[in-house]
């Protein structure tokens, strides 16, 4: 209908709330997704899974250690969800196509386990099981995002790490592969919990805001190289 509409993780409910946009009396709430008993969903990424032009939803719940997939029919309804497993306590999710094949794969910062799950999309809203890349020994991942840091047009992975205070880079090989983890530090004690990417000095390279919960400050990291 041309409207933006709104989708909200409720943790305490074990499920996601589909508020829809309305022009006159903004936002509605429309309908409820249920994503498991104790589920507690911590983040929803929305995109197109299954290539029919309607949107898909993905939440990480992080007490049930799962991805759910909802498909959208795209007259306001879902499908019921299909569920993957994921490392310990998966709190942010971020999508992308990471092997250049025209179909979104997701990726889940497991704060628990100290690790990323990589789940190769089959272009159907159904995906391959996971893929673990680790994030170091307590390292505690909070936030991932998915962007071209080295301009060579295929996706890389950044990771807030607040445990050893660090930001971590994962670069993509454009086959669905990735390399270890690249550390930058953010500074003793600084518990880096958010970050983003953009370039802030119009280098056409990107960098790095982050926000640090240790040191109540936010940093900009410039690339350089």
């Amino acid at each position: 209908d041309t409207q933006l509409d709104i989708v909200v993780a409720n943790y305490g409910s074990n499920d996601a709330s589909v508020l829809l946009g309305n022009i006159n009396i903004g936002f509605v709430n429309q309908s409820t997704l249920t994503s498991g008993n104790g589920s507690r969903p911590q983040s929803i990424v929305i995109a197109d899974f299954n290539n029919d032009s309607r949107m898909d939803i993905a939440i990480a719940n992080s007490a049930s250690c799962s991805v759910a997939i909802f498909v959208g029919h795209g007259n306001i309804s879902f499908g019921n969800p299909t569920t993957y497993s994921t490392g310990s306590r998966p709190i942010a999710i971020a999508t992308g196509d990471f092997n250049d094949d025209m179909r979104l794969d997701i990726v889940v910062a497991n704060y628990g386990s100290e690790s990323l799950s990589i789940f190769l999309g089959y272009g159907d809203g159904s995906f391959a099981n996971q893929k673990f890349y680790s994030t170091g020994a307590n390292s505690q991942p909070y936030s991932v995002v998915i962007c071209d840091v080295n301009n060579d047009a295929m996706l890389d992975i950044v990771a807030s790490n607040p445990g050893i205070d660090g930001i971590g880079l994962f670069v993509g090989y454009g086959n669905g592969t990735f390399s270890n983890m690249m550390l930058i530090p953010t500074g003793d004690g600084s518990a880096p919990f958010y970050v983003a990417v953009g370039d802030f000095n119009k280098d056409r390279k990107l960098d790095f805001a982050v926000l640090n919960e240790g040191t109540d400050s936010l940093s900009i990291l410039l690339q350089t190289c």
